[in-house]
């Protein structure tokens, strides 16, 4: 297959400073997520990498939003697939968001928007862009939009759906870094507890540290995942002494809510990588 990487390839995307720091949907502990006002904050705090998820709407624009609802985090409803790009941006993306338990909505009513995810891809040009594709329907103009812009060496497809992975490597011959559908990771950690890991065609693994109360990431699953030439990226951790824990077993990445809380507990180790150097 086309797409076949080896264990010493790098994808451009990877080709960094270890360990990576990821603002997840752009640091939803921290501003809005999935909004402009946190990946650009996670940008001006030195994040080199952001994470978002994509949607389609009803008259085919992909955006950065996480739930196929409005309904969580803005102040209308309606499912995405459903709605014009113009009736999905009336929409206020700042209007839930609190960070001291709803005594204050410090956002509520700023005009933010739900970004388009080419939006983000063009204001934020030097981030790197984790995307984890909701639905199949955004698949192929995932794929479109990404050539589009020739963004290849910036952008890691993802996905809990094996499918929508394989469908991604199929329509990108393989250019796209990307990493392991929810099935794909089951068989590899099992195949881990013998130390050995199928790379599954895949460039990352990226998971939780628990699922279904299994420990998932563990020494043996990083060791195994090394071996095979996989990086091991963990969402999502908010926890300072995760953080450690993860760190301290080698993990190639962490992905969180909080971003000065990861980069405090890089700079503590003397690990974090600026964006500006």
């Amino acid at each position: 297959m086309p797409w076949r990487t080896s264990a010493a390839t790098v994808r451009p995307f990877l080709d960094t400073s270890l360990p990576i720091a990821f603002a997840h949907r752009g640091g939803a502990e921290e501003a809005p997520e999935n909004t402009m006002p946190a990946f650009e904050a996670a940008v001006a705090l030195g994040y080199r990498y952001l994470e978002t998820d994509t949607h389609l709407t009803a008259d085919g624009v992909l955006v950065a939003f996480h739930d196929a609802q409005l309904d969580r985090v803005t102040d209308r409803g309606g499912r995405i697939a459903e709605l014009p790009l113009g009736e999905v941006q009336q929409a206020d993306a700042g209007h839930w968001f609190t960070s001291d338990g709803g005594r204050s909505f410090p956002f509520r009513g700023c005009g933010i928007t739900v970004p388009t995810l080419e939006d983000l891809l063009l204001r934020c040009p030097t981030a790197r862009v984790n995307i984890d594709a909701k639905a199949d329907a955004a698949v192929a103009p995932l794929v479109d939009l990404v050539r589009r812009l020739d963004a290849f060496d910036r952008v890691c497809a993802s996905s809990f759906s094996d499918r929508r992975v394989a469908q991604i490597r199929a329509l990108t011959q393989g250019r796209l870094c990307t990493s392991m559908g929810q099935n794909a990771v089951a068989m590899a950690w099992l195949a881990s507890r013998s130390g050995r890991m199928p790379r599954f065609n895949a460039d990352c693994v990226q998971v939780p540290v628990r699922s279904r109360g299994i420990r998932v990431v563990d020494r043996r699953f990083v060791r195994a995942a090394h071996s095979a030439g996989l990086q091991v990226h963990v969402w999502t951790v908010n926890d300072e002494a995760g953080m450690h824990e993860l760190f301290d077993l080698g993990v190639d990445g962490v992905m969180t809510d909080k971003p000065g809380l990861l980069r405090a507990v890089l700079t503590h180790r003397g690990q974090w990588s600026d964006a500006a150097e």
